[in-house]
């Protein structure tokens, strides 16, 4: 697993160098200021070993928690002490608040770390810290009852001045209630959790059909992500960028806004890519959206790290949209501009330490770029859950101005209980055009395998036209593939190379195994072929390519659809990266998979391409050989991922419409209602409410 930093760390310049600007670099040395003994982190994954860190630099001793299937987890095998809370259900285990503090009082630990997500915004939970003597490293539970509760929050933030969305500032009761709600306030409207976050529990409704469905969805959504069902509804602005202010306070009144992160690229309401800063604020913009963000932590004593969420629209007119009580996902970008660690901070506030900066010190040095790196298919719907055992695993940390924040390590399991974020990986440079070149190279040389990635997903974001113009807003991927993405668009050029870079792979594969034949201990004889000039047919999206290719050394020279390609490389081929130069132009690729019968899949500017190659010999011949049929999907669904099934709507001998909903499957707390495709009448259901299915699973018949 990568460092902390892709820099190596904050305290000494790694090989990469140091991100600190030197103002604050100076004020860092105080890492060995006395705060606690033993801190707990009540979370998993990624965030957890990103809090052991700190506290590592820090001198703190770490106490992990996990469920039993995290038992080999990596931040378990990072903290001093670790203790099993339950089993793998989150409501049994990381949300098991009897448990965690057992585990507090069986460890001496002194103060909590809960990261973000479950207990982060629990002011229960905090309200039991208190009582045993224990610190939470967070804001104090009027904080978090007043910001994590979303119609509290905005009433609070109309109070402190702060520009608000137009909506009903009252819990809605039922699906009737918010059809009327919604009429009145006037169509699109965003239905959401009063206690949510992280996307989770929000609909957008464009009628009250919608918002019926809206209004049943986010209930279940809210109750079992927060334990609360209760929603409100507000405008929804179209077509808005979604902007956040970071903010930091302390116990003695002091609070700092420490610049925004752009994070509108988002998928059903979840962030895909964040950078810090953003392209589209002016200073004067910017110092407004700060200066009310933190007049709003002001207004409640808000005493740690936190932030303030803003839709921003083409005008940059701005709306308070919710405060996060807690370290954000993508905190690693704002650290990377203004060299401070918000961990280190949260812990020293925690402890009771006034702030050590002043607004005057807050730099925007550079620019950050996050893409968070989960296992989905991204081909559906942007990228619906995937599961499985990561087989092969390479961060791509020996780049420059590279950072990778992650909790997994070879041979880690993504399952269907957690989130299935398998790192963020941020990158940085000195100007956005170096950051995002040195994002694209390193999206490159990420090699997972195990499971399905969103990799071709992040790497089209970033090398799109309207993204390197700052042409974006929330609706950026919809907007872009609008019928739904369909991976990397090859040029002209750019299929010339692919077509040369497979047949190359292929002949160096042929040659290797001649080499291994004419091993001088074979005992058998072999009579070399002298074969010169390769002749081969290559297929790549249902077109045949003939091609011919010879070498000389590591230098392949290939004839493409008339055009001469030379190929170098140092064809290693049991290597996961294979950076090979095509006349002149460097390209980094990984073979996934090989096979004796000519499939070949190639990861190629971060999308995975079916080759197909034989020698003519081979293809004239291959024209023999029976195609197996494909199935008839129009009359069967099939569970597009795994996930448990919810709640079934027909049975056997049912008539249903094409669209109607035939069941519902949870994934990753993220609730899916599966359509009928066809008219029909039900003919076998296959599953039941509660049951565990796996992608690709039969769930309903029709006739």
């Amino acid at each position: 697993m990568a460092g902390l930093w892709g820099v190596s760390a904050l305290v000494t310049a790694g090989r990469h160098g140091s991100w600190w600007p030197q103002p604050l670099m100076r004020r860092a040395a105080l890492w060995t200021l006395k705060t606690f003994d033993k801190i707990l982190i009540a979370n998993r994954g990624e965030i957890a070993c990103r809090v052991i860190k700190t506290c590592k630099k820090m001198g703190i001793k770490t106490v992990a928690v996990h469920s039993d299937v995290d038992a080999s987890s990596v931040h378990v095998k990072m903290a001093d002490e670790a203790v099993c809370v339950g089993p793998a259900p989150t409501s049994k285990s990381y949300l098991n608040m009897d448990a965690i503090m057992e585990a507090i009082r069986k460890t001496g630990a002194q103060a909590v770390h809960p990261g973000y997500g479950f207990l982060s915004e629990n002011k229960e939970f905090a309200k039991c810290l208190a009582a045993e003597g224990v610190i939470f490293i967070g804001p104090d539970t009027h904080a978090i009852q007043a910001m994590g509760d979303k119609i509290e929050s905005k009433l609070l933030a109309k109070k402190a001045k702060v520009n608000t969305i137009p909506g009903f500032d009252g819990v809605v009761k039922d699906a009737d209630e918010a059809v009327r709600i919604a009429r009145e306030i006037g169509y699109p409207v965003m239905i959401k959790a009063s206690a949510g976050g992280g996307g989770k529990g929000m609909r957008i409704a464009w009628d009250d059909e919608e918002t019926r469905d809206g209004f049943r969805f986010s209930s279940q959504e809210a109750a079992s992500s927060f334990g609360d069902d209760r929603l409100l509804i507000e405008k929804f602005i179209d077509n808005p960028r979604h902007i956040e202010i970071q903010v930091l306070g302390d116990k003695h009144g002091n609070a700092l806004w420490l610049n925004e992160r752009e994070c509108s690229i988002q998928r059903r309401n979840q962030k895909v890519v964040e950078e810090a800063p953003s392209i589209f604020l002016d200073s004067e913009t910017r110092r407004a959206m700060g200066e009310q963000a933190v007049a709003l932590a002001k207004a409640v004593n808000y005493s740690s790290a936190g932030t303030v969420e803003f839709l921003v629209d083409s005008k940059k007119n701005f709306y308070f949209l919710e405060m996060n009580t807690r370290l954000q996902v993508e905190h690693p970008v704002t650290e990377c501009i203004t060299g401070l660690d918000l961990v280190q901070e949260m812990i020293r506030v925690a402890k009771g330490y006034p702030l050590r900066h002043r607004q005057a010190d807050i730099p925007i040095n550079g620019w950050a770029v996050e893409c968070r790196v989960y296992a989905e298919d991204p081909y559906k719907s942007f990228g619906l859950p995937s599961i499985g055992r990561l087989s092969q695993y390479q961060e791509p940390i020996h780049l420059p101005g590279v950072r990778i924040d992650s909790g997994i390590q070879p041979g880690s399991d993504i399952s269907i209980y957690y989130d299935p974020m398998i790192s963020k990986l941020i990158t940085y440079g000195s100007n956005r055009m170096e950051a995002l070149k040195r994002m694209e190279d390193a999206l490159d040389n990420y090699v997972i395998r195990g499971v399905a990635h969103n990799i071709a997903l992040l790497r089209e974001v970033i090398i799109n036209s309207r993204f390197i113009e700052g042409d974006i807003s929330t609706k950026f991927l919809s907007d872009v593939y609008p019928d739904g993405f369909k991976g990397h668009k090859l040029t002209e050029d750019e299929r010339k190379q692919l077509l040369a870079i497979a047949s190359s792979l292929f002949v160096a594969s042929q040659l290797r195994a001649q080499r291994f034949q004419e091993h001088e201990n074979s005992r058998v004889p072999i009579i070399k072929p002298q074969v010169a000039t390769w002749e081969l047919s290559v297929r790549l999206h249902d077109e045949v390519h003939s091609i011919t290719a010879s070498n000389s050394g590591p230098v392949f020279s290939v004839e493409v659809d008339g055009s001469k390609l030379n190929v170098t490389s140092t064809w290693n081929l049991a290597s996961p990266l294979l950076s090979v130069t095509v006349d002149g132009t460097q390209r980094t690729i990984q073979c996934l998979s090989r096979d004796a019968s000519g499939n070949m899949n190639i990861q190629f500017l971060g999308t995975v391409y079916k080759v197909h190659i034989l020698t003519q010999l081979a293809a004239e011949l291959n024209k023999f050989m029976l195609e197996k049929a494909a199935e008839d999907t129009s009359s069967i669904l099939r569970s597009p991922m795994p996930g448990v099934v919810v709640a079934v709507s027909v049975k056997p001998g049912d008539l249903v419409a094409e669209g109607q909903e035939i069941c519902v499957i949870e994934a990753m707390k993220m609730q899916n209602s599966m359509t009928a495709g066809k008219t029909g009448k039900v003919k076998s259901v296959r599953c039941k409410a509660g049951d565990t299915v796996g992608e690709g699973d039969l769930l309903v018949e029709l006739e």
